[in-house]
C-alpha cells in the first residue's frame, strides 16, 4: 500500500503533458501550492525519485529536477543518501504595525502623496480605451505581418552568443559597435547619407529621440515652429519643454516659407519641426524648392530643423525623396528616424542623426534614462541588416501595404461617390479624408461607435477651415478596410440627415 504521503501527492498534482509549461515546473509548482497551503507540513519526508516517477509515469530524470527546482527555492532540503525533506522558507519581511490614528487603512496603499508635486497639463495620455471590435488609428504598421517564426530562431541566436555576457559587462567602448556601423552603412545606401557612426545615435523611439533633442535645443520660452496641423506628440513634447509653439500655414507644396520670413526675424526662432517626406497629419510632401529655400532661411536666421522621417520606408509609387539631411553641409538639421517599422515594436529602433558635438551631448542624456539599451535587439538588427533581411522584409510588407491603400481608395469611391475627398499618397499608411460639406467630427465619431467603430480623438482634425480625418489602413487587411468604410458612410449619412 502507498504511503499516506504518496496518496495525498496523488490527490494534489496533476500533469498536463501537452502544456506549453515544463513538466518539472507544473510539479514544482503545484508541490508549493500544497506546502503554502498546509497540506505538507515541514519535516515531510516526500517519496524517492523512483517512486515519484512511478506514481505520476514520468522520467525519473524529471523528478530529480522537480526536487533540484523546490531546493533551488528553499521548499525542500535535499540529503544526501537519506532523502528529500519539505522546509518552510522563513518569512523575510514582517507587517509594519500602525502607530497612527488611522489603524483601519493601514494595509491599503494610500492613492494620494503625502506632499505636493507639480503635475503637467501638457503631457495628458491620448489613449482612449474602448470595447469596439472595429478601429481606426492615425497609419501603424500591421503587426500580423511579423514574421515570428523567423525572429523567434534569430532571437535565440543573439541570445547564444559567447561575446554578449563580454559586451554587456564592459564599462566602456573603445569603439563603436557593430550595430552603430551597420545602421550608417545601411543609411548611408538608403536614405543617401554620408555619416559615421559618431554622427549617431540609436534610441528606444522618436518620441524618445525628440524628447532628448528638445532637452539640448530648447529653454523656456523658445519658439517652435511647427505646420498649422501638427503631430500631437512633438508638440507635448515641446510644450513640457516649456517652448512657445508658433504654426505655419500648410499648401500643397508643404510648410509656407515665405510665411516665416515675413513673420519673424533673425534669432527669434529657436527651432522648426518639419516632416519634409509626408508631413503629419495631411501627407503632402515638402517640395525640393522649398526644402532648399528652408535650409538657406535655417542658415540665415541660425535655426535649427528637426526633420521627422516617421515614414520613410513606405514608399509604393516611384523614388522616396532623399532626406533634407543628406544634403546639409551647414550642420543646421537634426534627423529623427525608425528602423524596423516592419517589425514588432520590441524590435524596432529610433535613431538621430546630427553633428558630432550635438550628438555627443545627447548621448549623455541617453545614458540617464537608458543606460543599459538593449545588446540583443542590437545583435539581431545588425544581423538582419548585413544579411539583408531588414530590405527583403520591407520590399515584401510594401507590396502589402500598397494593395491595402489602393483597395481603401477603391472602397471610398464606392461607397461615398462624393462628399469625401482624398489624393492618394505615393506612400505611407493613412489618407487624408476631407469632408464636404462640414460636419461634426465629434458627432461622426459618436456615431460611428454606436456602428461598433471606433475613432479616437487623435486622428479628428476640425477647425473653421478644416473637417478632417487621418485614416490610417496599415494596420487593415481588405475584409477589415470594406466592412470600416460602410460603418464610416453610415454615421457620415446619419450625421449628415440629423
Amino acid at each position: 500500500m502507498n504511503s499516506p504521503v504518496d496518496e495525498l501527492l496523488k490527490q494534489l498534482i496533476y500533469l498536463e503533458k501537452s502544456n506549453s509549461t515544463a513538466v518539472y515546473i507544473q510539479a514544482a509548482q503545484q508541490i508549493i501550492n500544497a506546502i503554502q497551503r498546509g497540506y505538507l507540513i515541514e519535516g515531510t519526508w516526500l517519496p524517492g525519485t523512483r517512486t515519484f516517477s512511478q506514481l505520476f509515469n514520468i522520467n525519473r530524470n524529471t523528478v530529480v529536477a522537480i526536487y533540484n527546482e523546490l531546493a533551488s527555492q528553499g521548499w525542500v532540503e535535499i540529503i544526501p543518501n537519506k532523502g528529500t525533506c519539505v522546509l518552510v522558507p522563513e518569512q523575510k519581511t514582517a507587517a509594519i504595525k500602525a502607530t497612527s490614528q488611522r489603524i483601519d487603512q493601514v494595509y491599503e496603499y494610500s492613492r494620494t502623496t503625502g506632499f505636493s508635486f507639480q503635475p503637467s497639463l501638457n503631457l495628458a495620455p491620448t489613449h482612449e480605451h474602448n470595447q469596439n471590435k472595429y478601429s481606426i488609428n492615425d497609419g501603424q504598421p500591421d503587426l500580423r505581418l511579423h514574421p515570428t517564426h523567423q525572429f523567434s530562431k534569430w532571437y535565440s541566436a543573439s541570445m547564444k552568443r559567447k561575446s554578449l555576457i563580454s559586451k554587456w559587462n564592459q564599462s566602456a567602448l573603445s569603439s563603436y559597435s557593430v550595430f552603430e556601423t551597420q545602421l550608417c552603412n545601411y543609411l548611408n545606401a538608403t536614405r543617401g547619407f554620408h555619416i559615421k557612426p559618431h554622427n549617431l545615435m540609436s534610441t528606444r523611439s522618436t518620441e524618445m529621440s525628440l524628447y532628448i533633442v528638445s532637452q539640448l535645443l530648447l529653454k523656456p520660452n523658445d519658439i517652435v515652429l511647427v505646420g498649422n496641423l501638427s503631430n500631437y506628440a512633438a508638440n507635448m513634447i515641446f510644450q513640457q519643454s516649456g517652448a512657445i509653439i508658433k504654426t505655419i500655414p500648410i499648401d500643397d507644396d508643404g510648410i509656407d516659407i515665405e510665411y516665416i520670413r515675413k513673420h519673424f526675424t533673425k534669432h527669434s526662432i529657436r527651432c522648426i519641426y518639419v516632416c519634409a517626406h509626408r508631413h503629419y497629419p495631411t501627407t503632402k510632401t515638402l517640395s525640393a524648392e522649398r526644402r532648399l529655400q528652408l535650409m538657406q532661411l535655417a542658415k540665415d536666421y541660425q535655426f535649427a530643423i528637426i526633420e521627422d522621417d516617421y515614414d520613410y520606408d513606405f514608399q509604393f509609387d516611384g523614388s522616396a525623396m532623399l532626406p533634407m539631411a543628406s544634403s546639409d553641409a551647414n550642420g543646421v538639421i537634426i534627423y529623427l528616424g525608425k528602423l524596423g517599422q516592419s517589425l514588432f515594436p520590441s524590435f524596432q529602433t529610433g535613431f538621430v542623426i546630427a553633428p558630432e558635438n550635438l550628438i555627443s551631448e545627447a548621448k549623455n542624456y541617453l545614458k540617464l534614462l537608458d543606460r543599459q539599451g538593449d545588446l540583443i535587439q542590437e545583435q539581431m538588427l545588425s544581423e538582419l541588416i548585413y544579411e539583408g533581411e531588414m530590405h527583403r522584409l520591407i520590399k515584401k510588407n510594401i507590396i502589402v501595404y500598397k494593395q491595402r491603400r489602393d483597395f481603401l481608395c477603391k472602397c471610398l469611391s464606392e461607397n461615398f461617390k462624393k462628399h469625401v475627398f482624398w489624393e492618394k499618397p505615393s506612400g505611407g499608411l493613412a489618407l487624408w479624408l476631407r469632408f464636404e460639406p462640414k460636419i461634426s467630427l465629434v458627432k461622426l465619431a459618436e456615431q460611428a461607435q454606436r456602428n461598433d467603430l471606433f475613432l479616437p480623438k487623435t486622428i479628428l482634425y476640425q477647425d473653421k477651415n478644416t473637417c478632417s480625418i487621418r485614416f490610417g489602413f496599415g494596420d487593415l487587411n481588405e475584409e477589415e478596410i470594406e466592412i470600416i468604410v460602410k460603418k464610416l458612410k453610415m454615421a457620415y449619412d446619419s450625421v449628415l440627415n440629423s
